[in-house]
């Protein structure tokens, strides 16, 4: 090892134990970086879609997982510090990848569909009145083997990327 590596390690090693000797006050929170925001509400989503049960979907899979990821606190839109409200735009079932018909005249045979959700979105600053982040192309994509996996579980998966998709977009704007 040499000197200079030996002497960052010695020193990081000191920070490791006087640090927590030492009281020391400062902290890692996640969150979102707007000062003074402790609460969040979600609105449903308006839904400009067929498929009329993805309006709950999302509602509940952005309560579960939002508050949480931007560190805030569920709270009601009348008293709520950020509120998030949105449209879902676009549900499109696709096969991208599949099997061509052969020559002796077999059929096509699908190996992978993907679901894909596309959704605008905006976060707002209730205190402030300001629009903090939106964006009307954040797109959520799940797939699944024709075989042996269904479109529902690649559904799901596709909320769980739409949560991060927001969480991103939005920590990035802030």
């Amino acid at each position: 090892m040499s000197g200079m590596t030996r002497l960052i390690s010695r020193a990081l090693a000191a920070l490791l134990l006087v640090g927590p000797a030492t009281g020391c006050l400062y902290s890692f929170q996640a969150g979102t970086g707007l000062t003074g925001a402790e609460t969040i509400a979600i609105l449903p989503f308006e839904n400009s879609t067929s498929r009329l049960e993805l309006t709950q979907e999302i509602q509940d899979v952005l309560l579960r997982g939002l508050p949480r990821s931007l560190g805030l606190r569920p709270a009601g839109e009348e008293i709520a510090d950020v509120v998030v409200r949105g449209e879902i735009t676009s549900y499109n079932l696709s096969a991208p990848s599949y099997r061509p018909a052969d020559a002796t005249g077999g059929a096509a045979t699908v190996l992978q569909r993907e679901v894909s959700i596309n959704v605008s979105v905006q976060i707002l600053d209730m205190r402030e009145r300001l629009i903090l982040w939106e964006s009307s192309a954040v797109r959520a994509v799940g797939q699944f083997l024709e075989a042996s996996e269904t479109e529902d579980e690649a559904k799901q998966q596709a909320l769980q990327m739409l949560i991060q998709e927001i969480v991103d977009g939005a920590q990035e704007g802030w």
